[in-house]
């Protein structure tokens, strides 16, 4: 097993002891809640009248059933389940003493992006949230689980889970990424390597010059995806970076309370002489934006790759997988993912809805306007990120452009809300999964990629290289569908 590394580190710090069965109980020092996972644990305790353990360790937002038009943010929301839902997790925090960010507090948004923009999320930390999303958290160096609603209820009593220890993967990003290509290539750069079964059994240590020269926007990206890759967690050793963005946040101490901090926050990073399970190198120089072809985050390639040949892979369970993502995804081997018709761009979700990632977009827009046709949607991942936008003025390049510019929730990422997919809709996606029915429609087809691919793909009503809005990349548009020669 791994000796000396962050996870080892903030496991032990957090280990109470070890439970029988071999499992150990873990303490966790950040919870978050919403209103999708929590009603069932709450429940849970009223039958057994237990209060919340650490109610201040607790913060809850609404992010899942949040409507994004403003209309319908009129409460009781007009879809009654969700107005059920919502009316469960106020009465449920107010009950127990717990901070809720509702949307009259103007900090509601997505958990996995308001934790870490109030200062939350902190380095050494063990973070629970009943969402697989949870890795997000990794980007500061803490470590990140998504839990079940069992769990949320042992959480909620007692402030701890039972947990197995996993293996630690080093994953060494070497390299400088190009002009167009960003944090969300990386991920799915090293998806497309390791598979979506890569990380079972394991933790992802992401490190290298590639990742150090992210902000902390981009390593959240990064870390996001972590379950994408089958990974229980991922995370990143803080650093100067990572003290930076903290120094100032709401739930951040200031002054000598910060100092001690970042001293415990150093000390905690994996040695130099850290044993690893395992280590991975993925070369990311020199990487073209990647896409999705299929039907899970692993069946991507980068724009300038065909799309493979079921043949191709070796074991018959990924060749028919291929097989069927093609025909739901109505492409063909050898083809080229450029110029595959969209219909719907959704840029937003807990991987690519902060400031920066609107910022990059922007860029690409800037000038141009979504093509005919195109429903283009525009989702900040909070209210704090839709109001840093409109004070800079991004929002009015978005709606320039003819997108709808939306107010904060995980919107069309799972479709719980009344943005969804219709039909057999194609969809360029800043989203993390791209499954059968994710975006609300079984015909459906869900193209992940980067908020920047996203943009160039609205504007040309088909998947695109945005480098060619960048000055980066080939010229002369999408056109129509190629064929990549072998």
């Amino acid at each position: 097993m791994s000796e000396g590394t962050l996870y080892d580190a903030v496991w032990e710090n957090h280990k109470v002891t070890e439970l029988p069965n071999g499992q150990d109980q873990l303490f966790i020092g950040l919870h978050l809640v919403h209103e999708v996972t929590s009603p069932q644990a709450f429940g849970m305790l009223r039958e057994r009248d237990l209060d919340v353990a650490y109610p201040d360790r607790t913060f809850a937002t609404t992010d899942h059933i949040a409507p994004t038009e403003a209309e319908k943010r009129e409460r009781p929301l007009v879809d009654d389940q969700a107005e059920k839902m919502l009316s469960a997790l106020e009465s449920n925090t107010d009950e127990n003493g717990i901070t809720f960010f509702d949307f009259e507090s103007g900090k509601q948004g997505i958990t996995h992006v308001v934790a870490p923009e109030l200062g939350l999320s902190q380095p050494g930390m063990t973070v629970a949230c009943g969402d697989s999303h949870t890795a997000t958290h990794g980007a500061f160096g803490s470590i990140g689980v998504g839990i079940g609603t069992s769990q949320i209820r042992d959480v909620l009593a007692t402030g701890c889970i039972a947990a197995d220890k996993q293996r630690v993967r080093r994953i060494e990003i070497e390299g400088e990424l190009g002009e167009g290509v960003y944090a969300k290539d990386i991920i799915l750069k090293v998806i497309q390597d390791l598979g979506v079964d890569g990380g079972v059994g394991h933790v992802y240590e992401y490190g290298g010059p590639a990742i150090e020269a992210l902000d902390m926007e981009g390593r959240l990206a990064v870390c996001n995806m972590s379950i994408e890759g089958g990974a229980r967690a991922g995370y990143i050793n803080p650093d100067e970076t990572t003290f930076e963005y903290l120094e100032g946040r709401e739930y951040v101490p200031e002054g000598e309370a910060f100092e001690e901090l970042k001293a415990y926050w150093e000390s905690i990073a994996s040695d130099d002489d850290a044993e690893y399970d395992d280590v991975v190198t993925v070369d990311a120089g020199g990487i073209d934006p990647l896409v999705t072809w299929g039907i899970n985050p692993g069946q991507v390639i980068e724009i300038s790759e065909p799309v493979p040949e079921p043949s191709s892979f070796e074991a018959r369970t990924d060749r028919e997988a291929a097989a069927s993502a093609l025909e739901h995804m109505e492409i063909e081997p050898g083809q080229s993912m450029l110029g595959y018709e969209v219909d719907v761009a959704f840029l937003g979700t807990c991987t690519n809805g902060r400031v920066s990632d609107f910022e990059e977009a922007a860029a690409v827009l800037e000038g141009h306007t979504v093509g005919d046709g195109v429903r283009a949607l525009a989702v900040p991942g909070s209210e704090t990120v839709r109001k840093e936008c409109e004070a800079r003025g991004i929002d009015e390049t978005f709606i320039n452009a003819g997108f709808q510019w939306r107010r904060a929730g995980c919107s069309m990422c799972l479709a719980m809300n009344d943005d969804m997919l219709e039909g057999d809709e194609v969809c360029a996606s800043s989203s993390n999964r791209n499954f059968v029915g994710r975006q609300g429609s079984k015909e459906g087809r869900t193209v992940l990629m980067s908020p920047a691919m996203v943009a160039a793909a609205a504007v040309e009503g088909a998947v695109t290289d945005a480098r060619e809005y960048l000055g980066e990349g080939p010229t002369g548009g999408a056109g129509g569908v190629e064929e990549v020669a072998d």
